[in-house]
C-alpha cells in the first residue's frame, strides 16, 4: 500500500526542469553545428522523449523535462530528487556518442556537454555512464587530513604564491590505481563538476557559495603543496571521495553552479599567518557524520542557507571564526588579467582593444557572436557582440563586460585560438 501511495504522490507532483545540450569538437574545442540529440529516460533509452538539433554555436534548445517533486533535494530523504535522462549524439563526420544517467532537478537548468571524435574507418561507439549523486549514493567516507600541510619538510611547499591553475591533472580512482585513467580538466570545468556531483543545485545560493569555495580551496590546497607529485605521482588530485572529491567524466553541469563557479574562481579559504589555502574538508551529515571534527556538513550548510546564513557565516560556523576568504594572486593561462572596472559604453584602451580582438577570433568558431571593428573604442558594436555572446554562453545579457563575463571571454578565447594539446 505504501508503494502504490508513494508511486501517486510522485505522479500528482512531477515537477520540471529545463535542459540543453552542448557539442564540441573534441580535436578543437569548437561547436558542432546540425548534430542530432535524441533525448530519453535512462530506463528506457529507445523511447525518445525528444529529438533536437544543435545551432551554429553547438548548443540545442532548451527543452523542459519532467523530475521529482524539488522537495525531495531540499532534505535528506530516500526518494532520489533527480531524472535521469540518456542522451544519444549523431553528427556526420563524427562518432556517434552516448551519455546515461545525465541529471535534471526541477527549477534548475541542467548543462550537458559532449565532445565528439572524428569518425574513422570501422565507425566506433562511446558510451558514457554518470553514476548516482554523492548525496543519494554511498561512497567511501574521506580519510581524514590535517587542513594545513607541514612547511619544514623539504620539498614539501614548491609554489611561492596561491595561483589558480589552468588545468587540473583529475586521477580518475583512488591513489594507487595504477589502471586508472589521467584527465586534463581546465581547472573552473573541474569546480562545476565536482560541485554538480556533490551538492544539490537546488540549494540556496550563499549554500552552494560556502560549498563551491570549500571545494575551491581543496583543490588550490593540493595545487599549492603539489601533495601528490610529491608523492611520486603524475596528478593534481584523484576522483576518490575516500581522498578528495568526486569528479565524474562526462557529467551534467547545472547552471546555478555554474553562474556561482564563475563569480568566485579567483577564491579560496585562508586562516591568519597561514600561507597555503585550507584543506577544507566536509561531509554529507546525513550518511557520514563529521561535525565533531570541525569539518562543514553538506546537509548542515542547507540548514543554514535556509536561515539566511551567508556563505562566509556557513562556513565560519563550522571551520570557525578565523577563517577568510582570499584571493589568489595570479591566474595561470590568461592572456591578461581583469582590467579592475567593468567595460561600457565610452571605455577605451588597451583593455578594450582586447576584447574587441578576441571577441573577433571567437566569432570565428561561433558565428552568432557578431565581427566589430578593433579599435580600442566600446561603442554599441561592441556592446551588441558582447550581448550575444552572454546569451551564448549563459551570462545576464547586460552588454556589458563586467568580472564573470571577462574571464568567460578569457576562457573561450583560450579554448578556440589553439588546439587544446592537453586532451
Amino acid at each position: 500500500m505504501a508503494f502504490y501511495k508513494e508511486m501517486r504522490m510522485q505522479q500528482e507532483n512531477v515537477d520540471t526542469g529545463r535542459y540543453q545540450v552542448t557539442v564540441l569538437n573534441r580535436a578543437d574545442n569548437r561547436p558542432v553545428e546540425n548534430a542530432r540529440v535524441r533525448i530519453s529516460y535512462t530506463g528506457a533509452p529507445d523511447s525518445v522523449l525528444e529529438e533536437v538539433v544543435t545551432d551554429s554555436s553547438g548548443r540545442t534548445p532548451v527543452i523542459e523535462l519532467k523530475t521529482p517533486p524539488l522537495e525531495y533535494s531540499m532534505e535528506p530523504v530516500e526518494e532520489q530528487p533527480y531524472a535521469e535522462y540518456t542522451v544519444q549524439i549523431q553528427a556526420e563526420g563524427f562518432e556517434p556518442k552516448e551519455v546515461a544517467g545525465s541529471e535534471v532537478l526541477p527549477d534548475v537548468l541542467s548543462r550537458q556537454p559532449a565532445t565528439l571524435e572524428a569518425s574513422e574507418p570501422g565507425e566506433s561507439y562511446e558510451r558514457v555512464v554518470i553514476p548516482p549523486h554523492t548525496l543519494f549514493y554511498e561512497y567511501p567516507p574521506k580519510i581524514e587530513e590535517a587542513e594545513i600541510k607541514p612547511v619544514n619538510e623539504t620539498g614539501e611547499i614548491v609554489l611561492s604564491k596561491v595561483v589558480v591553475p589552468e588545468y587540473i591533472v583529475v586521477h580518475d580512482g583512488p591513489v594507487r590505481d595504477s589502471s586508472a585513467e589521467n584527465y586534463y580538466v581546465p581547472y573552473r570545468d573541474y569546480i562545476k563538476n565536482v560541485a554538480s556531483s556533490e551538492i544539490y543545485a537546488t540549494w540556496p545560493d550563499d549554500t552552494i557559495r560556502a560549498n563551491v569555495l570549500a571545494i575551491m580551496s581543496f583543490t588550490m590546497n593540493r595545487v599549492y603543496t603539489e601533495w601528490y607529485r610529491n608523492k611520486g605521482y603524475d596528478f593534481t588530485i584523484t576522483s576518490s571521495t575516500a581522498y578528495d572529491h568526486k569528479w565524474i567524466y562526462g557529467r551534467n553541469i547545472f547552471d546555478s553552479i555554474d553562474r556561482i563557479v564563475d563569480e568566485l574562481f579567483e577564491n579560496y579559504l585562508s586562516r591568519p599567518d597561514v600561507r597555503q589555502p585550507i584543506l577544507t574538508q566536509y561531509c554529507d551529515g546525513k550518511q557520514v557524520q563529521c561535525r565533531s571534527r570541525g569539518w562543514m556538513t553538506q546537509w548542515g550548510s542547507k540548514t543554514l542557507g535556509d536561515q539566511g546564513y551567508s556563505a562566509i557565516e556557513i562556513l565560519r560556523a563550522f571551520y570557525g571564526n578565523d577563517m577568510y576568504i582570499n584571493v589568489a594572486e595570479a591566474v595561470s593561462g590568461i592572456p591578461a588579467s581583469w582590467p579592475g572596472y567593468d567595460l561600457d559604453t565610452g571605455a577605451s584602451g588597451s583593455k578594450v582593444l582586447q576584447i574587441q580582438e578576441q571577441l573577433n577570433t571567437i566569432a570565428g568558431a561561433y558565428p552568432a557572436v557578431p565581427v566589430v571593428t578593433a579599435d580600442g573604442i566600446y561603442g554599441e558594436q561592441t556592446k551588441n557582440s558582447v550581448r550575444v555572446f552572454q546569451g551564448i554562453f549563459g551570462l545576464e545579457q547586460t552588454g556589458i563586460v563586467d568580472y564573470p563575463t571577462w574571464y568567460k571571454i578569457q576562457e573561450i578565447y583560450v579554448a578556440v585560438s589553439r588546439i587544446a594539446e592537453l586532451n
